[in-house]
């Protein structure tokens, strides 16, 4: 698929990611008089809308799905609970690029964003360069699994819950799943209906019985903000949130697949150990989350000495042409809205109106 590139390629703001954060800020820019492709641009890495959830494992159901939200004035009509999320959410996004006439350009890889002598930026991508006056980058975390770092060496299979595809081939198998997230019990359980499965974690899982109250959320998210505030590497919603009652939560614990042990201390040939006890296993699925993909926004220095980046709500501490979205406390559906609105308002009070919403 070929990209076409626009001959107004020096805007006043360019979109990096079209995500459910991307499509908000763009749904705001829009709104406030941002005109398409000459007043702002996305720039998405894809061929096709979705973002991450084009990615997801096609095993991953609506009904499992760890919470939605809609995107800006336009509801997700209510999808079979048996649909792959990986076509229910990648057709709504599709359906909501298209109402809104929101100018997506895509596959467009952006390699680099640098500072220019004028005060804009110039944004370095595989189809060419834009220019823009402030940035909103909105590129998740999906393209960024982490694997820690253990001693030793398994000969077995390993793989992230990025690659994860389904239970099927796990059949008959002993398979460590390493996680306390909500990764983590999707796999336990798919898996633990095929499959012996082991489950690990670094702490004791936190547990809660009831649903998330609005400010218990705020104050989960408060936490998480704070850390972004400070500078320090990010940290998911969810691990301040603790694991809550969803389907397959529920599922999991009727398989018996909850009974959590404490992280091993090493790999070896065959599987994992902890002091002189090893066990022999076949597949460790690594469910240990993902850091935020920001690595062309390094020629900027926006990294702290705690390395993470500095923010101040959305806008970087230090830059106020930067805006993040998805990061840190907005990783959520719901989050991603709030801050691509914010994101607008922040960069609307640096630019000032655009002349098309003045007339």
């Amino acid at each position: 698929m070929g990209v076409t590139v626009y001959a107004a390629t020096n805007v006043d703001v360019v979109v990096i990611g079209a995500g459910q954060a991307g499509l908000s800020a763009a749904y705001h820019l829009r709104r406030r008089g941002f005109a398409p492709y000459e007043g702002f641009v996305v720039l998405d890495a894809d061929e096709a809308p979705g973002g991450a959830w084009a990615h997801r494992s096609p095993s991953l159901r609506m009904a499992t799905v760890h919470g939605f939200h809609d995107l800006p004035d336009f509801e997700l009509p209510p999808p079979d609970p048996t649909a792959p999320a990986r076509e229910v959410v990648p057709g709504y996004f599709a359906a909501f690029e298209a109402k809104h006439a929101l100018p997506v350009v895509r596959p467009v890889r952006v390699r680099a964003v640098r500072s220019l002598p004028d005060g804009r930026l110039v944004v370095e991508t595989d189809a060419g360069d834009w220019s823009a006056r402030a940035l909103i980058n909105a590129t998740g975390t999906w393209t960024r699994p982490f694997l820690p770092h253990y001693p030793g060496r398994f000969g077995g299979r390993q793989l992230h819950y990025a690659d994860y595809r389904g239970p099927a081939e796990f059949a008959g198998k002993r398979v460590v799943v390493v996680g306390g997230g909500a990764s983590a019990i999707h796999v336990l359980s798919e898996v633990a209906a095929v499959a012996e499965t082991v489950w690990v974690t670094r702490t004791e899982p936190v547990y809660r019985d009831g649903p998330f109250t609005p400010e218990f959320g705020r104050a989960a998210v408060a936490m998480v903000e704070e850390r972004v505030r400070q500078g320090l590497p990010v940290r998911s919603v969810v691990s301040v949130t603790g694991l809550g009652p969803s389907v397959a939560y529920r599922r999991a614990e009727e398989l018996g697949a909850l009974h959590r042990r404490p992280m091993f201390d090493r790999l070896t040939e065959h599987g994992i150990a902890w002091g002189d006890q090893e066990l022999t296993v076949d597949v460790i699925v690594w469910a240990t989350g993902f850091r935020p993909e920001v690595g062309h926004l390094a020629p900027l220095g926006l990294r702290g000495p705690g390395g993470g980046i500095r923010m101040d709500g959305t806008r970087a501490a230090t830059d106020p042409r930067i805006h993040l979205v998805g990061y840190g406390p907005s990783a959520s559906t719901i989050g991603a809205n709030r801050a691509g609105r914010a994101a607008v308002n922040g960069i609307v009070r640096l630019l000032g109106e655009p002349a098309f919403a003045r007339t």
